[in-house]
């Protein structure tokens, strides 16, 4: 009976703190959705590919397009939006978060990009990594 009380004791202790780890780890990934968001919204590129894997392993594939690694990435998005006008206002809506471990997880979402001339909205499935206790994304499908 004394046995049980201590393994109860030990089970409960275990689900509150890998909830609180769990709820922190969604923080973190919400806290780098919103820092792209502002960033993107500034005008700031490099500031957006802040949450992106620093790495020439990095993955991005969007309409037709594969994109292997950062620098590539950040160049595809350049290219597309050359001006602040065309970044336009970029908002990130129905977004669901699910850790596959403590140092990963998976991220389905939409995206909406309002500009003056028009209005581009989809969908995006990102892949995240904890690394060096940080959290990225290292591959993006956005469609």
């Amino acid at each position: 009976m004394l046995m049980s009380r201590y393994s109860y004791l030990f089970l409960a202790f275990f689900f509150l703190f890998s909830c609180n780890g769990e709820k922190e780890n969604i923080q973190q990934i919400n806290s780098v959705l919103q820092q792209q968001v502002n960033a993107w919204n500034e005008g700031d590129l490099e500031g957006y590919m802040q949450g992106y894997w620093k790495d020439d392993r990095l993955i991005f594939t969007g309409g037709k397009s594969l994109n292997k690694g950062w620098k590539n990435t950040l160049d595809r998005y350049k290219k597309a939006y050359s001006s602040k006008e065309e970044m336009g206002i970029l908002s990130f809506n129905n977004l669901e978060i699910k850790l596959l471990s403590d140092r990963s997880a998976l991220a389905i979402g939409e995206w909406r990009l309002i500009r003056i001339t028009d209005t581009l909205q989809g969908r995006f499935t990102l892949v995240w990594s904890k690394l060096n206790e940080k959290w990225c994304i290292i591959a993006d499908h956005s469609s």
